[in-house]
């Protein structure tokens, strides 16, 4: 089978310049090539690639065939011509089959469009639970809830998400991410849309919807960091998880600001069908533009596909068997990964539940206020997030410092907590322990996460029905906002004591 190449431009060459081109190869079998030709005469140097002769139609009596990605014409008097030229190919079969599109010169890389669906299916992941915590609000005021039973609503979020976060990677490595991110997605979206309805019919039947909702949520994060190394080298990954964690915490900003806005048009019910819309919009999306291995692509450009498994064979290994739990819990860098998670899941929840609830309770602000309020951290936790990723990206790609590339991601997590010490408001560890997954067990990331991600919502169920009841004990939530803010301090000395880039479970 011929391969054809489509030259973009070719500009006449010296002696002994080389032959400038850009091509794009895919394995064709033309049945015709049409090739016109404007030539620009030169004599070449002996040393330049030899002809492949080609049917062709070209200016003057020449022959033309192809020099590396250009054309290259002989005249009678053994002077070579450099053409620049525009071909196109009639009735192009591949191996015999039925006719397929031609690939064009330059288009947007696949890994581009796989991290820009991951990062719009982690904003609807978050921007579906941010309903809730908006909703919480006047669901409390109807139904006469408590500030203890609030904590018990919002947790019931996590009965569901603690068991799926465990099983979630193995589920991906087993069926693939794409299956696996397409049910969840599908399974939340639908129990976003039945949430206004569980609630009009019973206590019991809400925390039933919200646990399935936390079901089906639990996989993503899990999936995510099992899909992500497939698609990129190890020198882009912190970059597409910054970016993939940027459309996470925009999903707080997005529905924290218009769900208030949506709610006072359509109503409660109406704003819960609007965001369950978006995530089947998202799922037609997927299903049709992304595989869960760039192997199994079928619009993916051969040297794109090569960077991708150049970039996998630094990381790879082959293992025999999982790691026992023993062997896991046995060394202090796996410590520093549950540390983190727990941590980071503790205080991520206060702020995801409670904020709302906080700023109207304490500054008697309206809803739609409250909700402006409790957006402003989220949006600093997208831009940090990205910009830790291409730091992190940076130091591997250009001096290799695995090192301090996996604990730069670990510094914005100070910052915050020194200025504002009562009110944790970085959320930068998922770079952290998401990266520190793929170095230490590559093969394993997806599981290893799923299972300090199970640990880690065990902490955040603690926490989330924790802080009602200190809110009805002590009347303030000034005492459980100074402990997070203590443990987050801690969580991030202990991670950058021991964390490490070094492979552990091989």
């Amino acid at each position: 089978m011929a391969s054809i190449r489509s030259c973009v431009s070719v500009k006449p060459a010296a002696a002994a310049s080389p032959v400038k081109y850009r091509s794009a190869r895919v394995g064709l079998e033309p049945r015709s090539l049409r090739i016109s030709c404007s030539s620009s005469s030169s004599y070449l140097g002996s040393g330049g690639d030899d002809c492949r002769g080609v049917s062709s139609s070209g200016r003057g009596n020449s022959v033309v065939g192809l020099v590396g990605d250009g054309l290259l014409g002989r005249r009678g008097g053994g002077r070579r011509v450099v053409a620049m030229c525009s071909a196109e190919m009639e009735g192009v079969r591949h191996g015999g089959g039925a006719a397929v599109a031609s690939v064009p010169a330059a288009s947007l890389p696949e890994r581009a469009k796989v991290v820009a669906l991951v990062a719009a299916v982690m904003l609807l992941c978050n921007a579906d639970r941010v309903v809730m915590s908006v909703a919480v609000v006047p669901f409390a005021a109807q139904y006469g809830w408590s500030s203890s039973f609030l904590g018990i609503v919002q947790s019931s979020f996590l009965w569901g998400y603690v068991f799926s976060s465990m099983v979630g990677g193995a589920l991906a490595d087993r069926y693939g991410g794409k299956k696996v991110m397409a049910g969840a997605a599908a399974l939340w979206s639908l129990a976003t849309f039945l949430t206004p309805w569980a609630a009009s019919q019973s206590t019991m039947m809400l925390l039933a919807v919200r646990a399935l909702f936390g079901l089906a949520e639990g996989v993503a994060f899990p999936t995510m960091s099992t899909f992500l190394p497939k698609w990129f080298p190890i020198h882009e990954r912190a970059t597409a998880v910054g970016i993939s964690m940027g459309g996470f915490h925009l999903g707080n900003v997005i529905s924290f600001l218009a769900t208030p806005i949506i709610m006072s048009h359509i109503g409660l019910a109406g704003t819960f069908a609007f965001f369950a819309s978006l995530g089947y919009l998202w799922l037609s999306l997927w299903m049709f533009n992304v595989e869960s291995d760039p192997l199994d692509s079928r619009t993916i450009s051969k040297s794109e596909l090569q960077l991708i498994l150049a970039g996998r064979s630094a990381s790879k290994v082959q293992g025999s068997k999982f790691p026992s739990l023993r062997e896991i819990l046995s060394k202090i860098e796996m410590w520093a990964i549950i540390v983190a998670n727990v941590v980071n899941n503790w205080g991520y929840f206060v702020l995801l539940s409670w904020m709302p609830v906080y700023f109207k309770t304490v500054y008697n602000v309206n809803l739609k206020q409250a909700a402006w309020f409790s957006a402003i951290p989220w949006a600093v936790m997208a831009l940090s997030g990205y910009v830790a990723g291409a730091s992190a990206d940076f130091l591997i790609k250009s001096v290799h410092w695995f090192y301090w590339a996996r604990r730069v991601t670990a510094l914005p997590k100070i910052c915050p907590n020194a200025v504002c010490c009562c009110s944790p408001h970085d959320h930068c560890p998922e770079l952290e322990f998401f990266q520190s997954s793929w170095d230490i067990a590559p093969k394993y990331a997806g599981s290893l996460h799923g299972l300090t991600n199970g640990i880690g919502t065990v902490a955040a169920i603690v926490s989330t029905i924790g802080t009602g009841y200190f809110v009805e004990w002590l009347g303030s939530f000034q005492a459980f906002l100074t402990l997070t803010a203590v443990l987050y301090f801690s969580a991030t000395i202990f991670y950058n004591t021991y964390a490490t880039g070094d492979l552990i479970f091989d």
